[in-house]
């Protein structure tokens, strides 16, 4: 009953009140950390900079990278600008890990950052992204932004319609756009392009082992594997309580082709512009090519 009233709560809480009471939590998550946790070892790197687009595991990575075993072993704190309303100059203060900045690489690129500084981004298969879109808008994000706009359109419409409209109003926002300015950027050491099947599929653990590495954050194994378990996707969703609409949804890669007929694929296709799957990295669905 508990954690249906939290999620009732979440969903009913309007947008400014929701953000207050995050910056509230965070600044009082990293006041305990500062007084509980001893540091063992310090970042090389000013700052940390987590870039995605949505629908990439942005919540689980904001709890890894917030979590005590982190902090440990790199002394940074995190630090969400929109909690913040962007009062920072710098996007970030320093000496912090910087959290779902959802930026195409031009705006990351023109951003103030210091010298000494990692990136990484998260991409996604698109098709992935916008299944996962679709039953996160339809039923379980946070009234943020414009989400109960879209949300009461896609209620209103059958699943296929939704998802056509979905794919639309995706396109309009950047999303597509934002995927393939990061693929498409020269390469740069200080930035890393990590994908969220890696990060989430059966090498998860050497992945984010990497991942932490680039970062300049080196974690012993076995406490890499106490925060890998401590935040697996079926322990988040326990969390969320029995009888929620969980938004951590299975995420399963390639769940794309249970829900795509040949409207909605030929719809993305034209969205998403061409050649973005394959610039990407992921198959290609072949029906595109007959």
């Amino acid at each position: 009953m508990f954690n249906r009233t939290v999620m009732f709560a979440k969903q009913h809480t309007p947008n400014h009140l929701r953000v207050r009471a995050r910056r509230t939590m965070l600044q009082a998550h990293n006041a305990r950390l500062r007084l509980t946790v001893p540091v063992a070892s310090r970042c090389e790197y000013v700052n940390i900079y987590h870039c995605a687009v949505r629908k990439t595991a942005s919540q689980w990575i904001k709890s890894i990278f917030s979590d005590p075993i982190v902090y440990q072993h790199s002394g940074l704190l995190t630090y969400d600008p929109r909690f913040y309303d962007w009062r920072d100059p710098r996007v970030c203060p320093p000496n912090r890990i910087a959290l779902s900045l959802f930026f195409s690489r031009k705006r990351f690129d023109e951003m103030p950052k210091p010298e000494r500084y990692r990136a990484f981004f998260v991409m996604r298969d698109p098709r992935d992204m916008v299944v996962s879109s679709y039953f996160s808008t339809r039923d379980s994000h946070g009234p943020m932004g414009d989400v109960l706009e879209v949300r009461k359109v896609l209620r209103e419409l059958p699943k296929k319609e939704g998802m056509l409209y979905l794919i639309d109003d995706l396109a309009k926002k950047g999303r597509f756009n934002a995927l393939r300015s990061w693929v498409l950027a020269p390469e740069d050491e200080a930035i890393r392009l990590i994908r969220y099947e890696d990060l989430t599929g059966p090498r998860q653990t050497e992945e984010i082992d990497q991942l932490m590495r680039h970062c300049g954050i080196a974690i012993p194994r076995p406490a890499l594997e106490t925060l890998l378990d401590r935040y697996s996707f079926a322990r988040m969703n326990d969390r969320q309580g029995g009888g929620t609409v969980s938004h951590y949804r299975k995420g399963e890669a390639g769940d794309w082709q249970n829900h795509f007929d040949d409207d909605i694929q030929e719809a993305f296709q034209k969205a998403a512009g061409p050649r973005l799957v394959e610039r990407l990295g992921y198959p290609v669905d072949q029906r595109a090519h007959e």
